[in-house]
């Protein structure tokens, strides 16, 4: 029997195992009392336990769906997900967090919509399973997209048997004259792809968590269809908002502002418009990502569509004590604050943590602490290929917004994917494949259920209400208090300002905006072209590929699989590691 590999297990299934392995240690402990206290030693003695112990005896497994009894098709799903309380998208065996994949696998497997031999195993492998995008910790997606094969109620093929008459195969010549005693067989409806087929989103969202939703499916997808290399746009939103954090009321500001700089809290929004549209177009983003020396890329060019920073309407929260000329710019117009904006950007494809680089940077743009020409200065690679040492954007505002798939046709179709068709020998050819007005040629079928009172819609405002009483309670709150502490409040009648003092003699310190709920206090703020400079590409390969034994980057990925490779070596030394041992 092959020893289970619990590094693949779920947390649920692990869990489960741990129970029944200590109700089996709490039964044998029993049974060897029982032996101790000399009780008589025939099966029936030693198998009986008090009522107790026969209640902790684990349930056996139910019986198993047998898979050749039912056909299986191909489909495409795409799934809307709150990313804050997932690990990510993909599994991950030691996470603290579940991830999504992970509630999506014990979803299928509980529907039976899929049939593992190890049902505690994520292995998602054997049924043809591909997913456009790898979300990271805390990253939401409302157009995430997943394909794999799935259990079909379309009925099997029947086998035509000989048609008999007692026992007896009737021949060639009697066909006419048994037809004739036999009554006409009824004509079933065919079977409909769409209308009689499993109602996959509504099984499924019963059982996923509320904030993971399978908003629609795709019945016919193209031939070889990949939800991975057949998308060619990509597009992500990053929320933030007008102010980013709590303002200070003017002259208290931490050592003053630098000049040039916003007044703390809020952000230069046409700057920040100005600073987005230059990253418009083919540019070499190594500059704008983290890098991963376990892949080894050497080509960082990547194509962005549009970029754009967009006002949510409708989504402000009116606070009023932010309209006191004491606490927002003089250039700023009299409104409702906090307002709602997002970062725009849709491309073919995208860095590890590249929209968190370049939200970061324009976060900057906005508070006034770097000119947007800064944007142009770090795509240029040739100039400067190492990027300066900055903290990316906080990962909760950002949402995988859509994916596209087109119909592709002539050089497009070919390209495994849009970054291929960017890199092909003739440049006007890439030109002519990539299209950025690209629209979605997959037939999505929606979940609409009106007056059910379980459709997707009446999940969704449950769970919407219920984050919006706590939204609406903590803004009556915060507009209460701060009413109260705001220039001529009820608490600052008559009391004479703190005194603030610089950290250092000269030193002008600051809070920056990182995407997250509060400014972070820093020091004198050092320009990102003056920082110290992370290690290059090419240094990062060659020190990954130095600690599994090659030289460099480049011998290392000369090898032909060389992932394989690496693997096949490591379980190499670990299995001599244990033979040492033994």
């Amino acid at each position: 029997m092959d020893k289970p590999n619990y590094t693949r297990w779920t947390k649920e299934s692990l869990v489960k195992k741990v129970q029944n392995l200590e109700i089996e240690l709490k039964n044998s402990q029993w049974k060897i009392q029982q032996l101790e206290a000399q009780q008589p030693a025939d099966s029936s003695a030693v198998s009986t336990s008090p009522k107790e112990h026969k209640e902790d005896t684990p349930k056996k497994y139910q019986k198993k769906m047998d898979p050749s009894l039912y056909t299986m098709r191909h489909v495409a799903l795409k799934i809307a997900y709150l990313g804050k309380n997932y690990n990510g998208f993909e599994y991950q065996p030691f996470g603290e967090l579940p991830t999504i994949e992970e509630e999506l696998w014990k979803a299928l497997v509980k529907a039976c919509l899929i049939f593992p031999e190890k049902a505690e195993e994520v292995d998602f492998g054997p049924w043809d399973y591909s997913k456009c995008g790898r979300t990271d910790r805390g990253v939401s997606a409302f157009g995430q997209v997943v394909a794999l094969k799935l259990r079909s109620s379309k009925p099997l093929p029947k086998v035509e048997k000989p048609a008999e008459e007692n026992g007896v195969a009737v021949v060639e010549g009697e066909e006419a004259l048994a037809e004739e005693k036999e009554p006409k067989p009824v004509v079933k409806k065919e079977w409909d792809p769409i209308n009689d087929e499993l109602e996959y989103c509504k099984v499924l969202n019963r059982l996923l968590p509320p904030d993971i939703r399978v908003l629609a499916w795709a019945p016919a997808t193209p031939e070889n269809f990949s939800a991975r290399f057949s998308c060619r746009e990509r597009q992500y939103r990053y929320f933030f908002t007008q102010p980013a954090f709590a303002p200070t009321q003017g002259g208290l500001e931490i050592g003053g502002r630098r000049p040039g700089a916003m007044k703390d809290g809020w952000l230069g929004i046409d700057a920040m418009r100005k600073a987005a549209k230059l990253f418009e177009g083919l540019h070499d983003f190594r500059n704008f990502c983290k890098l991963d020396p376990k892949k080894q890329i050497t080509v960082y060019n990547r194509r962005v569509f549009e970029c754009d920073v967009v006002e949510v309407e409708d989504a402000s929260m009116a606070l009023p004590y932010l309209n006191h000329p004491e606490m927002k710019p003089e250039s700023f117009p009299d409104g409702a604050y906090p307002k709602v904006y997002y970062l725009h950007v849709r491309g073919s494809a995208f860095l590890w943590h590249q929209i968190r680089h370049m939200a970061a940077i324009l976060f900057l743009v906005g508070q006034g602490l770097e000119q947007p020409s800064v944007v142009s200065e770090l795509l240029d690679a040739q100039t400067n290929p190492r990027k300066p040492n900055y903290l990316m954007a906080d990962e909760t505002p950002l949402v995988l917004w859509d994916c596209i798939f087109p119909e592709l046709t002539g050089e497009a179709a070919t390209a495994d994917t849009a970054e291929e068709a960017m890199l092909l020998d003739d440049f006007h050819v890439a030109e002519a494949v990539i299209d950025t007005n690209m629209e979605d040629a997959i037939d999505w079928h929606y979940v609409y259920e009106p007056g059910t009172g379980n459709g997707l819609v009446e999940q969704m405002w449950q769970h919407w209400r219920g984050k919006k009483m706590d939204e609406l309670l903590a803004g009556r709150l915060l507009d209460s208090l701060s009413t109260k502490l705001a220039p001529g409040g009820e608490a600052t009648r008559g009391k004479r300002p703190p005194v603030v003092k610089l950290t250092r003699k000269g030193a002008i310190s600051q809070k920056i905006f990182e995407g997250g709920n509060y400014g972070r206090m820093m020091g004198d703020y050092v320009p990102l072209m003056k920082r110290s400079l992370c290690p290059s590409v090419t240094e990062v390969n060659d020190k990954y590929a130095q600690s599994q034994g090659y030289a460099t980057g480049e011998e290392m990925t000369r090898i032909k699989h060389w992932r394989t490779a690496l693997k096949e070596a490591k379980a190499n030394r670990r299995a001599e590691a244990m033979a040492l041992d033994q």
